[in-house]
């Protein structure tokens, strides 16, 4: 997609116009209504009817010129909520949206943090744009937003120029590597090896100028990673380990470093402990964590980031054999300590132990996060975030659990 600014909008036949507004105190200003009144055609009486401006609030208008999307930002807009309003647009609306799109941020004076808004409006539109099955036959409708003809042009008349051109570009780079990791997730396991993993590392890491080294079983074995050759023992596929490190430019010679593990496992069966049938497809997004550490290494390095990143994936599938690691097993991890196995459906701590303990032996940095998809249980014990607008209830997004070792504000 083809992304521009402009500072005054200018009516083109044929396009989608997507105008997003916000409320206050649940409705449209009277001055934003009359705005909308002049672009549309439609009679702000009409218009204050059918549309209020709340939050995730879309309402299309037909004209013989154009389709015009108003879209409801809501009371004082965020940067997150903007994001996954426009993620919707994409996802849900997408045969309102064709080759040539206008993203007109001007209709409402007094809107803080255009720049701002405009990067999470480009960056949720690009997000949704992504679509689940890649192995699907296919439905005959591409996403227009996915082609590289569409023409996406943002208006914003209150924002500088050099502030909206940053903002789309960054939104796009981000959004690109998002929909890398969403589309490693969704591959089924036969698709999605450990080997898999290390070659989209690979690749991305020549592609942007960042370093990735894989590692074999024979240099996993050498090394003593026993945490990951445990849960591998029952595996067809090898396991791998990745370091990839990024290092960014600095002007005082300091660069922060920070180290990311992510869980790797491509399907967990639970080994011996065996999952329950039901939910266990589910299981190839057991990667989840390593997918976090590859995409955002690929966005550092694309965004030239001032920083020095450290990440690192062990992968393994989690699988049944006569050779499966079983519960009473006592292994040795890669720092020297040992490990009794009870359950071995507890596979990923095992796998991240090696991968954190190399980590700080060999690159002690300044901040440490591991990502994993660890335990349905701590879904099970935070929750979820449940959305309550204008009677209409919602689940926005399952808790995630955050483990730290000092005080955060």
């Amino acid at each position: 997609m083809i992304i521009q600014t402009e500072s005054n909008y200018t009516p083109i036949t044929g396009a989608t116009l997507l105008l997003p507004v916000a409320s206050q105190n649940g409705k449209l200003p009277a001055d934003t209504l009359r705005q909308l009144s002049q672009i549309t055609g439609q009679s702000s009486d009409f218009i204050g009817q059918c549309f209020e401006g709340g939050k995730k609030e879309i309402f299309p208008l037909v004209t013989a010129d154009q389709i015009a999307v108003l879209i409801g930002l809501g009371d004082e807009p965020s940067f997150r909520h903007t994001l996954r309003i426009f993620q919707q647009v994409a996802a849900k609306h997408k045969k309102l949206l064709g080759s040539v799109l206008q993203l007109h941020f001007g209709v409402q004076s007094g809107l803080e943090n255009v720049a701002y808004l405009a990067e999470a409006a480009v960056n949720g539109l690009l997000q949704g744009a992504y679509q689940l099955g890649k192995y699907k036959s296919d439905d005959g409708f591409a996403h227009p937003l996915l082609h590289s003809e569409t023409k996406l042009t943002i208006i914003a008349s209150t924002a500088p120029e050099d502030a909206l051109q940053a903002g789309h570009q960054r939104a796009s780079i981000i959004a690109q590597a998002q929909r890398g990791i969403m589309d490693l997730v969704d591959r089924p396991a036969n698709h999605k090896t450990p080997q898999h993993l290390a070659q989209w590392a690979t690749d991305s890491a020549n592609a942007h100028g960042y370093k990735a080294t894989v590692w074999t079983k024979e240099q996993i074995v050498a090394a003593g990673l026993g945490g990951l050759l445990a849960v591998n023992q029952g595996s067809p596929d090898p396991p791998v380990f990745i370091v990839m490190e990024y290092q960014g430019k600095t002007t005082n010679g300091r660069l922060p470093k920070v180290g990311l593990v992510g869980k790797g496992v491509t399907f967990d069966t639970g080994g011996l402990s065996l999952k329950p049938s039901a939910n266990m497809h589910y299981m190839k997004s057991d990667m989840g964590g390593a997918a976090a550490v590859l995409g955002t290494m690929e966005a550092a390095a694309r965004l030239a980031l001032p920083i020095h990143l450290i990440g690192i994936v062990p992968s393994t599938d989690n699988s049944v054999d006569a050779q499966a690691v079983k519960p009473s097993d006592v292994i040795t991890t890669y720092s020297g300590k040992t490990i009794e196995i009870i359950d071995t459906d507890a596979e990923g701590r095992l796998i991240l132990a090696d991968g954190l303990a190399y980590m700080v032996k060999h690159f002690q940095p300044d901040v440490l996060i591991d990502l994993a998809t660890l335990t349905g249980s701590s879904v099970r014990a935070l929750g979820y975030i449940v959305n309550n607008e204008d009677g209409r209830v919602s689940i926005d997004i399952a808790l995630s659990g955050v483990f730290g070792n000092e005080d955060t504000d």
